[in-house]
This record gives structure tokens, sequence and C-alpha cells, in this order.
């Protein structure tokens, strides 16, 4: 169980000590709402690394965790989920702090974090090999082993719930893991190395480690002792780790961008689609690579869709992250808010209508209000491109071969959704839409139960599920060969 003691996310994580000095000086951090300075954490050089990395391989080289009894581990993540939820508000609260997401959406994330640790928990004893019946003469059965030390790379807008997605299934099956937060929000991923502490995980076994990508980056995915790289981020950066830890032949799991769409027939109920829709784009601000920002109407019913979104998304609620009222809030930096604006200037010289948003409304705090554009041709660059911003495009089909067409018509297939009262083409669409995850008239389809992950450029491999589990083991096949009487 965790202590009373507040977490203060000032230190890095190695070796089960607490270090809150580094020789890549420290990284400062702006809060978004206010662009004030919020905290400064130390920031690791490639010899901080180097130690945690070393030390997560000699934690996991003395078995104690490796080859724990099932039921420790168990004991164990039940522990970290049960001290998530002893601190959900104050991990919360600095969770929205950090990014800029609303408080709403920061709570339900922490639970979901908590959910995550209870599934893996309870998936120890229920993820197992099989025996295949070969010959009279023998036994042949298959075991899961564990990688060895897993390289955890997480983003920067979901960065508590991702450390949790990524960490648990690998304490799960038996591993080690560095956890490396994004340089611009790495508070609750140092918070939750406290509580898992706390919890009982063996000192090394969870070193959790900021530092600038651009000085460790390299070295975490091309480390020796590196068995597996798990990253959630921009496609460019999955490419170059790919490409870098191919030397070694390492277990690559990689989650990517998206330009998700979101699918509405004439058939749906068009105003509840409308109504929904808006928050399947701009939560969290559109910084969300599920975020359905193509959103593809049926002809005979776009003119009342369009209006319907556009009233629903102006009436979405901006503003203070902390206000239980807020639906929207700030971005997470000044740079993504001007990459979310030249956006906007394209599509503007591309002949593209903005019907609202993408206005400044708010100081201090990189606010943008969320915008919704019309008349591009699908061809354009803010049609085809992940913009990662509070920018929604809405175009039109006449069929439903060129709703699939321009569906599955860009270098991603990470999620999506469809609106229709027709069970035959819902299904008939979910199997032809190429993506990893669909939901059929809801913005939801990411759940902790079932894989997640996308086709094409959004990545390969899962998070999430038991699928997960299997991608943090290496299967071991066994034969025994007994004899005759």
């Amino acid at each position: 169980m965790t202590t009373a003691q507040t977490i203060i996310p000032d230190a890095l994580l190695i070796d089960g000590e607490w270090h809150r000095s580094a020789s890549g000086g420290t990284i400062d951090l702006i809060e978004p709402a206010t662009e004030k300075p919020l905290a400064s954490v130390p920031a690791a050089s490639q010899k901080e690394l180097d130690r945690a990395i070393e030390g997560a391989a000699h934690a996991w080289g003395n078995e104690s965790w490796r080859d724990a009894d099932p039921a420790q581990r168990t004991r164990v993540l039940y522990a970290i989920a049960a001290g998530i939820r002893e601190r959900a508000e104050e991990i919360a609260r600095l969770e929205s702090r950090n990014v800029g997401k609303a408080i709403g959406d920061s709570r339900w994330e922490v639970e979901a974090g908590a959910k995550c640790f209870d599934y893996y928990a309870s998936a120890i004893t229920r993820f197992w090999g099989k025996t295949v019946p070969l010959s009279a003469l023998g036994l042949n059965y298959t075991v899961n082993v564990p990688i060895g030390v897993v390289a955890s790379i997480v983003p920067w807008n979901f960065p508590f719930l991702m450390a949790c997605w990524k960490t648990a299934p690998a304490l799960a099956t038996g591993n080690a893991v560095v956890l490396k937060p994004a340089s611009q929000t790495p508070l609750t991923a140092l918070g939750l190395g406290k509580i898992a502490m706390a919890a009982g995980v063996p000192p090394g076994i969870l070193q959790v480690v900021a530092g600038r990508g651009s000085e460790i980056g390299d070295r975490l995915v091309t480390h020796p002792l590196v068995g597996k790289i798990s990253f959630t981020g921009e496609t460019v950066t999955g490419a170059r780790i790919v490409e870098k830890s191919a030397h070694d032949i390492k277990r690559v799991s990689l989650e990517l961008g998206g330009k998700s769409p979101n699918i509405v027939f004439a058939d749906a109920d068009v105003e509840e689609a409308a109504r929904r829709s808006p928050m399947g784009v701009f939560a969290n601000t559109g910084q969300d690579c599920c975020a359905r920002s193509l959103v593809l109407v049926e002809k005979s019913v776009y003119d009342r869709f369009l209006e319907a979104y556009v009233a629903a998304t102006r009436a979405l609620v901006v503003g203070d992250p902390l206000e239980d009222a807020t639906e929207v809030g700030p971005m997470v930096s000044a740079g993504q808010r001007a990459t979310s604006e030249k956006y906007l200037e394209m599509a503007r010289a591309e002949g593209g209508r903005v019907l609202c948003g993408g206005e400044r409304f708010r100081s201090p705090g990189y606010y943008l209000s969320p915008a919704v554009i019309d008349r591009l041709d699908f061809s354009s660059r803010v049609c085809q491109e992940e913009i990662f911003g509070p920018v929604a495009v809405v175009l039109p089909f006449d069929s439903e071969a060129e709703a699939l067409r321009l569906a599955n018509g860009t270098i991603y297939g990470l999620s999506g959704s469809l609106w229709t009262r027709d069970v035959s083409r819902a299904l008939r669409v979910a199997r032809a839409v190429r993506s990893g995850v669909l939901g059929v008239n809801t913005t939801r389809s990411v759940f902790t139960e079932m894989p997640f992950g996308g086709f094409k450029h959004s990545g390969t491999g899962r998070d999430l599920g038991m699928e997960a589990m299997g991608l943090y083991t290496e299967v071991k096949s066994v034969y025994i060969e007994v004899g005759s009487a």
C-alpha cells in the first residue's frame, strides 16, 4: 500500500532510489493554462540512462521478480491499482496542470490506469502455455518466458494512462521496465514510480527516467541490454526506432499516428451522430491519435448533419482545465498550437471554409477553439495528414464504396467510427475499414480488455488485452521424451 506522503515528481527513479540531480541538467515545465512555470525535473543524460538500464538488467537477472510466484506479482499489481485510486484526485489534477486536459478526462484516465493494473493482475494466472500430443513416447508443451528489459516510451498527450498501459503487462509477465515519459509531461509517470515502489515492486525492476529524446532516445532503443521496445508516439519517430533497433533484432511494438474517419450514413440517427461526434475529435483538444478528425457524411444528409455538428462544436465548454464544467482545455504548448494554426492557414489556401473555431480566444494559456472545415478536396494536406489539434474536416460521399475509398485513403489505420441503423452495413463496413479499432454508433473503441493498435503507418503490435501479454514474452517449446515401458 502507498503512504500518505505527497507525490513529489521532482526526481528520477533509478535502482529504487530517487535522484534529484542529473548530468543532463533540468527540464523546466510550463503549465499550459497559465503559461507560468509548473515544475522542474532532472533530465537524464546517457550516463543516468545507462545506469538505469544496467540496473534493470541486474534486477531482472536475480530472479526475484522474473521467477516469482505468480501470486506475488498479482498482489503487487493489485496494490499499485489501490495506490493509484488512493491518490486519484491528486494525480488527475497534476495531469490536467501538466498537459492542459479537462479535469473530467484526467479523472477518467486515472481510473482507467488503475483498472489496467487490476486487469493484468488478474491475467497473470490466466496466461498459460499449452500441451500438444505429438507421440506416445513424449510430451510437448509451451511456456511463455519474459523478454527481459523493456524500454517503454510514452507520449505527452496521455502520459499517465500510457505509462499504465505499458508498465502493467510488462511487469505482469515478469519483465523489468525502463519507463521514459515525454519530456513535456513527465510528472505523473514519476508519480506512478513512487506508487509502484510503495506497492512492493523490487528495486530496479521499474526505472523511471525523464530526459530529452534528442539526448537519450537513440541510446535507449539501441542499448544492447534492452530486449523489447514499446513506443507510442508519432510515425516518423516510430520508423526511426525500427531502423535503430534492427541491428540487435529487438522486439518492437509501435502505436503511432492516425487520421481516423467518422463515417455517417443517411440511415443513421443523424442528430445523435452530430451531437456525439465532436468530442470524438476535440477531447484532449484534438491531441489524440484516435481523433475522428476526418468526418465523412452521406450527401443526402450532409447539410443537416453539418449544421448540427457545427452547433454542437460551438456549444463545447472551453476553459480552465481544472473546472468541472470544462470539456476542452488549452493545447499542451505554444508550438503545438502554432502547428494547428498552420493547418488552418493551409485549409484556407486550399479553398476550405472554416465554419467555426480556430481562434485564440483566451489569454494566458495555449487555447485554440475547436475548428470545423468543409469544401476541401480529399487530396489536400489537411485531409491527409495528422494535425494533432482541435481541427476537423467534413467531406460528403455518394455511396458506401466511396465512403470506404475515403476512409482508407490515407497512410494511417488506427481508429474510426461509423453510424448506421443497418446491421448488415455495420458489419460489412466495419470489416472493410482498414483500422485496428472501430466503434459503431459511438466514438468509443478502446477498452482495457481488448487489443489496441493500428494498421499501415499507424503501427505494429498491440497494447491492452491478452494480446499485449504475448508481446512481452517469448514462446518456448519443450519436448520431453519418456520412452517406452
